[in-house]
């Protein structure tokens, strides 16, 4: 039963912090109330990734010595802590990077280790699946939070009351899911592993290209969820099918996480990873052909998010290919934290170049380009007889 349990926790957990992904339909309220440039909103979303990405090394290593529940309780905090925090902003960015960024980026953070590595425990025979549908369930979080916001909108809520009421309902449901987590009474015998040389990761091919990878896949990913509605505004799509696409998108990232699991299995990890960049280029570059059309802004939305929730599987997958499973916890955050570096350029250059430039063209065409370099260093890198 307690298996079933720590797999509920899980996906609970992980519907309720992955509603970072629905930030762009915080977008146009943060601007229109309080005034905030695109790119300053960009810049909180990207902070919350950065912060979401480096935390995870400091979560990881609480999570070793005092186990998932206290982890995931301090997660509850700092997420619900930081809206609550942003909800008493009066839009000022600082205090809204505070809150959102730091607070709740960190809460993100510690709820994410706890879920994606706990029910592996309960459920060893089933890595792959059991990983799939917790990330999943961070990929879907978007689709929840977009709707209840854009209800909340729609019936003349401000956006900070709306922080506001994400910090208690979000961090009530996080906090009860903390108590569930648990793990194995055979695991809690076996000693701690040994910690990873930072030098010897530093001058590790494999490990740039696993990088470097990444940060392209997610840069391309992040730069287009962050300013979706926006993009989709700005190229006259209506207003109810530009924020319907962020839930496309959201579905897309779900579905990807647990499609190209399978297709990794089948493929092998780095056929798959370059595919999936290739792809995501390619689904990147068509938004702006796309865009002339309300019902193609919905579906290449949702390819984009296919190809984005690959970065999520197949990177860990790969990682436990080249090092093995049980370095995965060591080597994977430090590959992670290419999507926090991703967070903080992706959508603040996106935000940057629309203010400059006054168009989504340059950003989402760049933001292709980055992909398919990240492919080519890959296939480079990481030659076919390296792969395990």
């Amino acid at each position: 039963m307690k298996k079933y349990l720590v797999a509920l926790a899980s996906f609970l957990t992980m519907i309720c912090i992955g509603g970072v992904y629905a930030w762009s339909i915080f977008v146009p309220p943060l601007k229109a109330e309080h005034g905030l440039t695109t790119a300053q909103t960009q810049l909180i979303f990207g902070f919350t990734i950065a912060m979401f990405a480096i935390a995870m090394i400091f979560a990881g290593k609480i999570e070793k010595k005092h186990g998932p529940k206290i982890t995931s309780l301090i997660g509850a905090f700092l997420f619900s802590i930081g809206y609550l925090f942003a909800s008493f902003s009066k839009g000022q960015v600082l205090m809204l990077l505070i809150g959102i960024g730091f607070l709740s980026g960190a809460g993100i953070s510690f709820g994410y280790v706890c879920s994606l590595a706990t029910p592996i425990k309960w459920f060893p025979r089933y890595k792959g699946l059991i990983t799939g549908l917790s990330v999943a369930g961070f990929g879907g979080g978007a689709i929840l939070l977009s709707f209840l916001v854009k209800y909340f909108l729609g019936n003349g809520l401000p956006v900070l009351t709306i922080f506001r009421i994400v910090g208690i309902g979000y961090g009530v449901v996080v906090f009860l899911s903390a108590l569930m987590f648990s793990v194995p009474e055979i695991l809690k015998r076996e000693p701690i592993g040994t910690s990873q040389s930072i030098t010897g990761l530093i001058s590790d091919s494999k490990l740039w290209a696993l990088f470097l990878a990444m940060f392209a896949g997610t840069f391309a990913g992040l730069l287009v969820i962050g300013n979706l509605k926006p993009i989709g505004l700005f190229y006259g799509v209506n207003e109810a099918y530009a924020t319907t696409a962020i839930s496309f998108l959201a579905i897309g990232n779900m579905t990807g996480r647990v499609f190209w699991g399978y297709i990794s299995d089948k493929l092998g990890g780095r056929r798959s990873i370059i595919i999936a960049l290739l792809l995501l280029s390619f689904f990147t570059i068509m938004l702006l052909p796309g865009a002339q059309s309300n019902i193609a802004f919905l579906f290449l939305p949702f390819l984009v998010g296919l190809g984005f929730g690959a970065n999520f599987v197949l990177f860990a997958t790969e990682v436990s290919h080249l090092y093995g499973v049980g370095r995965l916890g060591v080597i994977y955050p430090y590959v992670f934290l290419s999507y926090g570096l991703a967070g903080i350029i992706g959508p603040s250059v996106g935000g940057w170049l629309f203010d400059v430039m006054q168009s989504y063209t340059v950003p989402i065409i760049l933001s292709a380009v980055i992909c398919g370099c990240g492919a080519i260093v890959f296939a480079i890198l990481i030659p076919v007889n390296k792969e395990n």
